[in-house]
């Protein structure tokens, strides 16, 4: 109860204070007849903590509850942070309270299934939902029927404003090449009444993200039922979530939360190190909240991966404000939306000393003073009202809901209301009226205070994460975003920034996702595609039992290769998998169809019995390592590794990523010369802008148009990730030599921010490497003959190689007697010149001795 959430986590507030909040809040509860409410709601959470899934501290308005903190159904003080229980629950104003529930995104459905046995399946179900048909999809569906080329319709799409919920009359009144568009062109106003007809449409039906239904009697006395999927037979309400509120059943939210997911998998890490050496058991629900490396990450702009903070507009944001306390962040999260991002330049210039920071009466200051004069929380303009102009705390949240709604009766009541109670506490009028004005003004601004302290918290955690155990962190991130190549890419990136090595799997030290190891990160055995869970768990399982492999040949000998096929063998190999036994892949997999067969007949022979009477002395302790004991061919073939270009192809091939190096890395300089952008940083660039990427193609389709043409959708992969283009006929026809897999390219386009995805239409290709040749006519090597021997020779002549593109290269030997010979080298070791290029050159024979001229 309270009292034990007091000793854990004193306040320094006096205890009575907190006594009397709880007393007027329980009053609230029980007299609204909401007791069984949040008795449901801890009985949901207690199950969670006692399963160990991780519950969020909080979400929404519920947040500013005393009574949910002592039930521990949130985990922020309240009267700490000046959080409103008239926020969440109004006594002035009758409506069911919203609790919502952030649950680690794995094990949410443990919890749902907990509440259907629990309330019996025929009292519990989760809320359908509809996905209708928006102003800008309805233009695109119809456009397309009508069969008007694409370029058109994207064209008119495109002119609808992008603003959230937008209808197609408010596109038409806020944009005047639309309506211009409507009014002259016949094809086009057909298409713009059709769209304005099925706009709003129910498109499909789905599963609500989070809401389920909980009744006291059966379900189908209140609502009809309907079965979703075919793959999970969900039993789900005919009625939205709306309606089902109308017909008077009550629903909770119940939300996956994947921070939450990444958050334990962190801490397991952690503990895990721990549990080496003798430190303090370790949870981010103990932690300081002052903590000097934290904001000192947070200023740095470092916010990769730190939850709600990784736009490149919030990692600005945080450098300009350098935040020193949580309430900062609470700030940060709030202010960062349409709307009160205009406040941004004041709130910094504030915090900084920059502006004075000045109060229209002093009682303003206890309200604003941790937003710096700012008006950036709805429950600030409930105190504001409350200490001003006299207004209950309730009085006060049904005029902050009333001035978001602007209805101007309403308004003119509350304006004289506010006046003649801010007369009352000897303001004149004339500075309530400003008042008035203000707070009117920040109404419609102001975000949910609650709400953003609690995801402040979890913000907080990840950044207390990342600044103390930054390996563990991002081992645990990219296995939360495993899935997401996109992202996994970009972690990967970040890892290398901060200076941790991602490695790639391997059966001596990976498990089934990231790990951290002595080196850095190390891949899972999960990544690597056609390796199945039965598979690494045989291959987990005899490492546990016996230790490491200590080859190839052991690990087939010990391993069931009836759970492990060739197939999955295979891969293991090209992904790298087995390169800590000292064995080359290209020897492995030379051998792979020999061994295979041997450790299968081997395990065949001894699931019959067959054991030689050497078994008992094949491992050390007498108990036979080993599996089988038939003769075995240890030996390994003479061949060559695969040369760089194959081992990265085989990476990205069976991993989906470049781990050991990139394909593009020896382009990184060229790159930044060639390129106005990145992938990473589309999301910055404004529609139709031009843009230049330079990259790799991934992957190719290409299509035939109507017209019997054919045009191509290029994947571009850069060092941040990948970008769709989109290659058009005229294009095609120049370019079409370039537009294969693997290729490196510069792409010269415009920029295309469609409703589901960012692609480029690209104008122009070129040959990344043309390009750079184009700016260097020849590479010059001076070496002497005093210095060089055959061997360095052969050494630079490897490192040539290397570096292979259009360049010729031409050779300085330096004679003793101060005589040169300039030797013209062959084409077959022309280069690709570039800055490592340069370095690999020097370290070999030497500062200064190579020229780009």
């Amino acid at each position: 109860g309270l009292a034990e959430r007091l000793r854990e986590r004193p306040s320094g507030l006096p205890e009575a204070q907190y006594r009397q909040r709880l007393r007027d809040e329980l009053t609230v509860i029980t007299s609204m007849g909401f007791a069984g409410y949040f008795l449901i709601v801890w009985d949901i959470i207690n199950f969670a903590r006692s399963r160990g899934i991780p519950v969020g501290p909080g979400r929404g308005s519920s947040a500013g509850s005393l009574v949910a903190y002592a039930l521990r159904i949130t985990d922020l003080d309240p009267l700490v942070y000046g959080l409103l229980f008239e926020r969440f629950l109004n006594p002035e104003r009758i409506s069911l309270p919203d609790i919502d529930m952030d649950f680690c995104m794995d094990r949410r459905q443990e919890v749902i299934n907990y509440v259907v046995e629990k309330y019996d399946k025929d009292h519990v179900c989760q809320i359908i939902t509809f996905g209708t048909m928006k102003a800008k999809a309805a233009i695109r569906d119809v456009g397309r029927v009508m069969e008007m080329p694409y370029a058109e319709v994207d064209r008119i799409a495109k002119l609808v404003p992008d603003q959230l919920n937008i209808t197609l009359d408010a596109a038409l009144e806020t944009e005047p090449r639309l309506k211009d568009l409507v009014e002259t062109d016949h094809k086009i106003r057909e298409v713009f009444e059709t769209a304005r007809a099925l706009e709003k449409s129910p498109r499909h039906a789905s599963t609500h993200a989070a809401g389920v239904v909980i009744a006291q009697d059966r379900l189908t006395a209140h609502v009809p039922l309907y079965k979703g999927s075919k793959e999970t037979d969900e039993i789900v309400t005919q009625y939205p979530m709306g309606d089902v509120e109308k017909v008077g059943l009550v629903k909770f939210d119940l939300l996956g939360l994947k921070t939450l997911t990444m958050i334990a998998h962190a801490e397991r890490l952690i503990k895990a190190k721990r549990q080496d050496a003798p430190l303090q058991p370790f949870s981010v629900a103990d932690l300081p909240l002052n903590d000097p490396k934290v904001f000192a990450l947070l200023s740095s702009g470092r916010t990769m991966g730190l939850f709600q903070l990784e736009s490149a507009g919030m990692r600005d944001l945080l450098t300009g404000l350098r935040p020193d306390r949580f309430e900062d962040i609470i700030a940060i999260i709030a202010l960062y939306r349409p709307g009160p991002m205009d406040l941004i330049p004041d709130f910094i210039k504030r915090k900084q000393g920059k502006v004075p920071i000045t109060y229209e009466v002093p009682v303003l200051e206890e309200i604003l003073k941790e937003t710096y004069g700012v008006i950036v929380y709805q429950e600030q303009v409930m105190a504001i009202a409350n200490k001003v102009a006299g207004f209950s705390l309730g009085q006060a949240d049904l005029m902050r809901r009333a001035m978001g709604k602007k209805k101007p009766e309403e308004m003119g009541k509350l304006r004289t209301q506010f006046i003649e109670g801010a007369k009352k506490r000897k303001l004149t009028e004339r500075k309530a009226e400003k008042l008035f004005e203000l707070i009117q003004k920040f109404a419609g601004y102001g975000f949910n205070k609650s709400h953003a302290a609690a995801y402040a918290l979890v913000t907080y955690q990840t950044a207390y994460l990342k600044a103390h155990y930054p390996t563990e962190f991002m081992a645990a991130l990219l296995t939360s975003e495993m899935g997401n190549t996109d992202k996994v890419v970009r972690y990967i990136n970040e890892c290398r920034d901060l200076g941790i090595k991602v490695l790639p799997p391997d059966v001596n030290e990976s498990d089934k996702d990231f790990t951290v190891t002595q080196e850095g990160i190390r891949f899972g055995l999960a990544a690597i595609k056609n390796v199945g869970e039965g598979a690494i768990e045989a291959i987990l399982d005899a490492r546990k039992v016996q230790g490491p492999y200590v080859s190839f040949f052991d690990f087939c000998h010990r391993v069931d290769v009836r759970k492990l096929n060739k197939r999955a063998l295979e891969c293991l190999i090209k992904a790298g998998a087995f390169d800590s036994t000292g064995a080359r892949r290209a020897q492995l997999a030379a051998v792979l169809d020999r061994t295979v067969d041997q450790a299968l007949a081997a395990q065949q022979a001894e699931s019959r019995g067959q054991t030689s009477i050497f078994a008992a002395f094949e491992s050390p302790d007498g108990q036979g390592g080993r599996r089988g004991t038939l003769p075995f061919d240890e030996s390994l073939p003479d061949v060559p590794e695969w040369d760089k270009d194959q081992l990265l192809k085989y990476e990205k091939e069976l991993i989906g990523f470049y781990i050991t190096s990139h394909p593009l890395a020896r382009y990184a300089e060229a790159i930044s010369r060639f390129s106005t952008a990145s992938t990473d940083a589309l999301s910055e660039v404004a529609d139709a802008k031009e843009v230049k990427l330079c990259g790799i193609i991934a992957a190719v389709r290409q299509t035939i148009t109507k017209k019997g043409d054919r045009m191509a959708y290029l994947t571009l992969e850069d060092l941040h990730g990948t970008v769709e283009v989109i290659a058009f006929p005229d294009l095609y026809k120049t370019a079409a030599a370039l537009i294969l897999p693997e290729s490196v390219i510069q792409v010269s386009g415009t920029l295309d921010r469609g409703e589901k995805a960012t692609r480029i239409k690209a104008t122009k290709l070129a040959g990344l490497a043309d390009l750079q040749a184009q700016s260097v006519s020849c590479v010059s090597i001076r070496v002497t003959t005093q210095a060089t021997s055959a061997e360095t020779l052969r050494q630079l002549r490897d490192v040539l190689h290397r570096h292979a593109g259009p360049c010729p290269v031409t050779l300085t030997l330096a004679i003793p007697d101060h005589s040169e010979s300039v030797i013209a080298v062959g084409p077959a070791l022309r280069v690709l010149p570039s800055t490592q290029l340069i370095g690999d050159v020097e370290a070999l024979i030497g500062q200064g001795t190579i020229s780009l001229d």
